[in-house]
């Protein structure tokens, strides 16, 4: 059963995935009208897709951000996008993980990533913030751990001297819809076998696919 007060903190690394605990998916991004559609935003989008696919309702406010849950092939699954704002995303997703008392290999953040063209993605069991400031909020409410699994969506990298900043607040445009658009599927695949195999086993596969999508995108203008 589902712990449902606010419970210890537990910032640990689980070793198997055939416990029966949740996993928690947290899409960073920026609340707000202004801020939809925007390149900084698909970790936002990429949790309303996953939620719309799987009919999870994304109707209550939880530590800070809207949350819905449910029940995916069976496995139970948090869904989160964080109200702070992007660079205070920690102060949501440090307290949803201790709440539910969740090892960090069961959290998986969604982020977009200047470093990959747009609309390839990747799966990472961890790594570092990146210069990402969502990412390293959220490292920081973890107490400094950077173990936790996430999907990177490759939004590709400002045109000419462009100030990157100005860049992620930019809407995509069409071309690059398009490719978003296809990507959000891709992922949403991606994240139901996570929840069936386990990430190691799904991320191998596909990882292997957008390998070669990201060959042949990355000199593909947008």
């Amino acid at each position: 059963m589902l712990p449902g007060r606010f419970a210890k903190r537990c910032f640990c690394t689980a070793t198997a995935f055939s416990d029966p605990r949740p996993w928690l998916f947290v899409g960073l991004g920026n609340p707000g009208d202004k801020f939809m559609g925007t390149r900084h935003n698909v970790g936002f989008e990429m949790i309303d897709a996953f939620a719309k696919s799987q009919g999870i309702q994304m109707d209550s406010v939880h530590c800070k951000s809207i949350f819905g849950k449910g029940f995916v092939n069976g496995a139970p699954v948090f869904l989160a996008k964080p109200q702070t704002y992007m660079n205070l995303s920690g102060e949501s997703s440090g307290p949803l993980a201790a709440y539910y008392k969740l090892p960090l290999n069961r959290v998986l953040v969604f982020h977009d990533d200047k470093d990959l063209p747009c609309g390839v993605l990747r799966l990472h069991p961890k790594g570092h913030h990146g210069s990402h400031n969502g990412l390293k909020s959220v490292i920081y409410h973890f107490h400094g751990n950077s173990e936790f699994p996430r999907l990177r969506i490759g939004i590709g990298r400002p045109p000419g001297q462009m100030d990157p900043k100005a860049f992620v607040l930019q809407k995509f445009n069409a071309r690059a819809r398009e490719r978003i658009d296809a990507a959000l599927e891709e992922g949403v695949d991606a994240l139901t076998q996570v929840l069936s195999k386990g990430l190691t086993e799904s991320a191998r596969s596909f990882n292997t696919e957008q390998k070669y999508k990201h060959i042949r995108l990355q000199t593909m203008p947008v």
